[in-house]
């Protein structure tokens, strides 16, 4: 296992959910952890004190990570407290309209084009400047495998997730040679808040049509969020890896 000690993480979107397994089981392997919230401060600081009453450092900072003078205030905000971020875990959900194409209007589409990738690239933005100058960076996008794999309704958030998962080859391809790796993890169905108007029929058919026999919880993201965060995956950039218990192969 290994470890993050002396090692700031920055996790957008980290008051529950992914984000907040992540959060917490990089601050248990000893990164100081910035929690990343948009609207639920209550929640934010929940992970916070979770972390804390662990023995971890945990920075609970507010910003729309959409918003270029709210990333750039989260930054500042950071690096003065810590001065240095050498993990970023882009996860900040956006919401999207569930419609099939033939319901869907242009403004529903790109509204969620539109924000998964201007939180992508702001964040990534502001942070890489500071990678670079370190020398070394790992940053860790939270992607979907409905990008990969179309179901009904999906077509906004398939999409959205589709372009983001190019994106981050660029910037493994750009970045590589400032010793920099960026890789996406993709999660099938996952027991989280935002999951949880899926019926108990859907969660017992996939778990059915998956090898590892059930659905993913947040910590199983969180696992595989690290590995890719950690030193142990320092000659992995630029790829793309399930999270989905099997159940759609590449």
């Amino acid at each position: 296992m290994s470890s993050f000690t002396d090692r700031v993480a920055l996790i957008t979107g980290s008051s529950r959910g992914i984000g907040a397994a992540t959060a917490t089981l990089l601050a248990d392997r000893g990164a100081k952890v910035v929690v990343n919230y948009h609207s639920n401060e209550a929640a934010a600081r929940a992970t916070a004190t979770e972390i804390e009453e662990n023995g971890g450092d945990a920075l609970v900072v507010q910003a729309d990570v959409r918003d270029e003078a709210a990333v750039g205030r989260l930054i500042e905000t950071v690096t003065d407290e810590w001065g240095r971020i050498d993990v970023l875990v882009n996860n900040a959900n956006m919401p999207f309209a569930k419609k099939s194409f033939a319901d869907m209007a242009w403004e529903e589409f790109h509204q969620k084009l539109s924000d998964e990738l201007e939180a992508a690239f702001r964040m990534t933005d502001a942070v890489l400047p500071l990678m670079v100058e370190q020398g070394y960076g790992r940053a860790v996008y939270v992607s979907s495998g409905l990008g990969d794999h179309p179901a009904p309704g999906f077509i906004a958030h398939g999409a959205a997730k589709a372009a983001l998962d190019t994106f981050v080859k660029y910037i493994a391809y750009e970045y590589g040679q400032a010793g920099i790796t960026a890789n996406v993890v993709a999660p099938g169905l996952v027991e989280t808040d935002a999951t949880a108007d899926r019926v108990e029929e859907m969660r017992e058919y996939i778990s059915e049509q998956t090898p590892l026999g059930r659905v993913a919880r947040p910590s199983d993201v969180a696992r595989a969020i690290a590995a890719f965060a950690s030193d142990d995956a320092q000659f992995v950039t630029g790829t793309y890896t399930p999270v989905n218990g099997g159940k759609d192969m590449e």
